[in-house]
């Protein structure tokens, strides 16, 4: 799915130089017969000889030390700058990429996209007809970010059987008690959903309660809820089904937010002022008038190409004549650059494999707004 990558934003306005290692952080054997007391060292020494500063090899040898304790296997993303560490993620998994150290003008994200491409906050309720109980998880990152308990009234909560009900006025009371509770649930259901932008909402347990939870929710939340028939506390193997099943929404949901973003990219296509654009020129031009919504990467396509980054608006340049009096602070690796600069405008991310984009194109965006005819200098026509 795309990922918004304006939290991001704050670090890429800072100047540089930067520093970045992407390494296995286990504490056993790493690559090859190195062992996992030695990457330490090995991770400076790459970094020395790609010029980092004394301050900067101190403190990123220090943030890369063996994960003890964690279980593996796990990898790590740091990120150096000053002397200072700005970031160090832990990563459940082995590296999806080869190790990498990386010293430059401007921060290189890409491996830790690529290692979690989306963190994919969702909802997990396990409802009942006295309240529910709400998880925000977030894909890629163990554990749960938070946990709320809704605790309803249990006045009149249960009818009596049959024959012994006698009165139509207590069951219309027990079953308004339901309502109120599924709604206080739903409530908080989408508070939670408004301050972590959740991509799912999975609701469990009681299927009266959970279709009442379903009715109650905003309505631009509904489109995100999917039902489990079961509970999620039950613990053991029904535990890790319940766990697969959610595991298995999540894919849904996430191939269906690139199938769409990929049919909207196809759709632009011939139009005569398209919202999209594709090659590192179109997209370039696009990323300096803030104009990208979605930037669509293939990095492999990219590997042998440069970008200049600039220090100010607009961000990013095919060449020093388009850097309109900003500060030129280096060429860097073509992804790099697009990324920053998709950050710093507020665009979310699709990474997508070789075969995806047409041939030849190793970028591309859906727009905010239209393209006009090409600007003189634009370098729009570039691949």
């Amino acid at each position: 799915m795309a990922e918004n990558l304006r939290k991001y934003a704050g670090l890429y306005r800072k100047s540089g130089p930067w520093c970045a290692a992407y390494v296995d952080a286990g504490a056993g054997t790493v690559e090859g017969l190195e062992a996992a007391e030695v990457r330490p060292g090995n991770v400076r020494n790459a970094a020395a000889a790609q010029g980092a500063p004394p301050a900067d090899l101190e403190a990123i040898e220090t943030a890369v030390d063996p994960a003890r304790g964690v279980p593996g296997p796990v990898s790590r993303f740091v990120l150096v700058r000053d002397g200072t560490v700005e970031l160090n993620e832990l990563l459940p998994g082995p590296l999806v990429t080869p190790k990498q150290i990386h010293v430059g003008p401007v921060p290189d994200l890409l491996p830790l996209f690529k290692h979690r491409p989306e963190e994919f906050p969702y909802i997990v309720a396990d409802v009942s007809r006295e309240g529910g109980e709400i998880r925000l998880e977030y894909v890629g990152r163990p554990g749960v970010a938070s946990v709320g308990d809704v605790e309803g009234s249990t006045e009149d909560i249960h009818k009596l059987s049959t024959g012994i009900w006698g009165q139509d006025k207590l069951q219309r009371r027990t079953e308004e008690v339901w309502r109120r509770n599924a709604d206080e649930v739903a409530a908080q259901i989408d508070r939670i959903a408004d301050a972590s932008g959740v991509k799912l909402i999975v609701l469990a347990g009681d299927v009266r309660a959970r279709g009442l939870v379903l009715d109650q929710l905003a309505e631009a939340h509904k489109p995100l809820a999917g039902m489990l028939d079961s509970h999620t506390r039950t613990g053991g193997p029904h535990q890790d089904s319940f766990e697969d099943r959610v595991r298995e929404l999540i894919a849904l949901r996430w191939a269906a937010e690139q199938e769409q973003i990929m049919d909207r990219l196809a759709l632009q296509q011939g139009q005569a002022n398209p919202e999209s654009a594709q090659g590192i020129g179109a997209v370039v031009h696009a990323l300096q008038q803030a104009q990208v919504d979605v930037l669509i990467l293939n990095d492999n396509a990219l590997a042998d190409r440069t970008l200049l980054a600039l220090g100010a608006e607009p961000w990013v340049a095919t060449a020093e004549e388009q850097a309109l009096g900003a500060e030129v602070l280096g060429k860097v690796p073509a992804s790099a650059a697009l990324l920053r600069a998709a950050a710093l405008t507020d665009a979310s991310l699709l990474l997508v494999p070789n075969g995806v984009l047409p041939d030849g194109v190793g970028v591309a965006a859906l727009l905010r707004w239209q393209t006009g005819p090409n600007a003189p200098g634009g370098n729009a026509s570039l691949p």
